[in-house]
């Protein structure tokens, strides 16, 4: 089969070669019987809806030739999977039970997509690698290809499923996935299911008429096919030759199934309001289920008794399925927070302090390089990737340089200029088993990639129970005082730390920056690792170097200067600003204690409740804007928790709620500077 483009002006089925021919009679009437499944369990779970026993669906009904024939093409359990809401079919094609179905439909304890955490239709199974699906419109391409890559990267045959409907191809994600999964050749297949309407929005308003097929015919690598889903063979055949290609490593293929929807979007859509009665009517003349029946007949495969018992059997599985689902438990509230981390690996763990008698110091961006360098060394799985991060250049702050160097371009490599690309690329390989550490350029850019952070990255290993994980470590330069402007000297912990399941990390000096990158590459859970562009090679950040064998905990404080007046809690480069402010008001006789909080998710709340029960005065002292920085965080757990032991308000010194202007008077008023914490220190203390 080709890739011409081919119009569908019928509903009426093409087996062209009699592919079917390869299957058995019993195995041509399974087909049959899983459309009826599938269309008989949303029937069931619309009725439970209107009973109130759940409170969502997403049906398939339409759908269910086109996810069957994709399905038979791959190998359950052995290929990996990223569905879409829609993909009822494709799960019970697969091997996802009845039963599995509707302990997700119902939020049962027993559920093996999320024990009740996501909505209904949200597929997952470990088992079947299927991996959790979320909410959000095209996430899934991006991850689909990282997993893709991992195993192209592992060496074996396995094959990636990705598939969505054709409105959410107008996400960028979705171009970004074709982009990379074309430039590297890699074995994934994009399944769209184009029913024509993005919940009420028609095909010709979501791309200016044309089909998914036209859009992406500039990408010359990948192979292109257009179906008929209505039938389940044609779709079998065309599914199966790109698999095929992929498992020999001919690239990625797209696939485009033209198909009907049955249903109203959702359970909360009502399809009569955009689509008139004619419409509709000719759809249900296409309905897949009564083509294939018809086709059953006709080809002598199956009378009408024959037809109408598998009729009986599916009703009466669903219906045993519907009553054994509903006296099933559900989950319990108590373990709402489980698998939201993974188990810390720094339990038990020593905090050594660098030496006081070396005299040999690295900087902090050496130290960095050099934990990236022994972490790659150490473990095959670790792989270092983002924008210009391979030689000749090693990254635009010289962090990776000599890496890809030492350890070749399929360990370090440049990744395309899309920072959702990076994320998304990172939870597909780390899913996959790899651990990815990608570069995000600037902080100031993170945000194309928020999507894949907060929803995906975030939350993978809480929303599917423990049952996948995406142990991510992100690098971030961040921070000003570089006469950076507005976007290059933006801090972004505050917008972070609001993330459950996101560690965070912001040292202030090169041991504490080696020390807990390679913790954080050698833990479960993602993390952000924020680096601070202006201690990169700041004589006053260099440390002693710790040796390789070196972790350092998180959550873990640094009482960097004793006192007995006031408590500073601070971090990044302001604990350097504090302890420059020290000085003078030593000379005044008010004597600091200055707390570098060292991570931020974890906090370590009980080093700072020590240093305020010492000196019952607080000041939060932060880089970030004053409003909703995170210091505002620690603030309110000071005042909640620690109220009767302190003899002053808690004050905070951060920098003014505007954009980080250039030049450097302006941005010396706009950024928090040692004389602002002097005088409020200063006052504080006389309170």
């Amino acid at each position: 089969m080709g890739t011409g483009r081919r119009q569908y002006t019928s509903a009426k089925p093409h087996h062209h070669g009699k592919v079917w021919t390869r299957f058995s009679r019993a195995r041509i009437l399974d087909v049959y019987r899983l459309m009826t499944l599938a269309r008989r369990l949303d029937e069931r779970m619309l009725a439970l809806l209107r009973q109130g026993k759940s409170f969502f669906h997403i049906g398939c009904a339409g759908h269910e030739a086109a996810q069957i024939g994709a399905g038979l093409a791959f190998r359950a359990g052995h290929d990996w999977f990223y569905p879409y809401y829609r993909d009822l079919a494709l799960n019970l094609t697969l091997g996802v039970t009845p039963e599995e179905v509707l302990l997700n439909f119902l939020a049962k304890e027993e559920d093996p997509s999320s024990c009740g955490r996501q909505m209904p239709q949200h597929y997952g199974h470990r088992a079947l690698r299927i991996v959790s699906q979320s909410s959000p419109t095209g996430t899934q391409y991006l991850q689909a290809v990282g997993t893709a890559f991992a195993n192209r990267r592992l060496g074996n045959d396995e094959v990636v499923y990705v598939s969505s409907g054709e409105g959410a191809t107008s996400q960028g994600d979705f171009y970004e996935a074709i982009n990379w999964a074309n430039r590297d050749r890699l074995p994934v297949i994009f399944f769209i299911q184009d029913n024509t309407y993005a919940i009420s929005v028609p095909r010709w308003q979501q791309a200016a008429g044309q089909t998914v097929y036209e859009m992406v015919m500039g990408y010359r690598g990948l192979h292109r096919h257009e179906v008929n889903g209505l039938d389940v063979w044609e779709t079998y055949q065309t599914v199966k030759h790109c698999v095929q290609r992929a498992r020999r490593g001919e690239g990625p293929s797209l696939v485009v199934a033209h198909t009907v929807r049955l249903l109203p979007h959702s359970s909360s859509d009502d399809q009569r309001k955009y689509r008139d009665a004619d419409e509709l009517e000719r759809e249900r003349s296409q309905d897949p289920i009564l083509l294939y029946r018809r086709w059953l007949l006709d080809n002598g495969f199956a009378d009408e008794q024959v037809l109408d018992e598998i009729d009986g059997q599916v009703r009466d599985k669903v219906d045993r399925a519907v009553d054994w689902a509903l006296e099933r438990p559900d989950p319990d509230p108590d373990e709402v927070e489980e698998h939201l981390y993974g188990e810390p690996i720094w339990q038990g763990l020593d905090f050594p302090e660098p030496p006081d008698d070396s005299d040999e110091k690295v900087v902090m961006v050496d130290a960095i390089n050099h934990a990236l360098r022994e972490e790659l060394e150490r473990d095959e799985r670790v792989f270092v990737f983002g924008e210009d991060v391979a030689d000749r250049k090693g990254g635009v702050f010289g962090a990776t340089r000599g890496l890809s160097t030492a350890f070749g371009e399929d360990r370090v490599f440049n990744s395309p200029l899309a920072e959702s690309s990076i994320i998304g690329l990172a939870i597909g390989a780390a899913v996959r088993g790899l651990k990815p550490v990608p570069e995000i350029q600037f902080g100031d850019y993170i945000w194309t990639a928020m999507m894949q952070i907060r929803n995906e990255l975030a939350t993978m290993r809480w929303r599917s129970n423990g049952n996948y994980a995406a142990p991510v470590v992100v690098r971030v330069p961040v921070g000003g005082y570089i006469h950076g402007a507005l976007c290059h000297s933006q801090n972004i912990e505050g917008f972070f730390a609001h993330l459950p399941g996101l560690r965070i990390a912001y040292p202030s000096n090169a041991w504490d920056a080696k020390g807990l990158l390679k913790t954080a590459i050698r833990g479960e859970d993602p993390v952000l690792f924020l680096e601070h562009k202006g201690l990169y090679r700041q004589g006053f950040a260099a440390t002693p170097e710790p040796g390789p064998d070196v972790l350092l905990p998180f959550g873990r404080a640094a009482v960097r200067r004793q006192g007995r007046d006031l408590t500073v809690i601070t971090w990044g480069m302001l604990v350097h600003r504090s302890l420059e402010a020290a000085r003078p008001l030593a000379e005044e006789g008010i004597e600091l204690e200055v707390v570098d909080i060292r991570t931020i998710n974890p906090l370590d709340f009980e080093t700072i409740a020590a240093s305020v029960r010492k000196t019952n005065r607080v000041l939060v002292v932060h880089e970030d804007s004053l409003t909703a920085g995170f210091g505002a965080e620690i603030a309110a757990r000071i005042a909640d928790e620690l109220f009767t032991v302190l003899d002053a308000p808690v004050r905070r010194v951060a920098a003014l709620d505007t954009p980080i202007p250039f030049n450097p008077k302006l941005e010396a008023r706009v950024l928090p500077q040692t004389a602002d914490i002097v005088a409020a220190a200063r006052e504080l203390a006389k309170f």
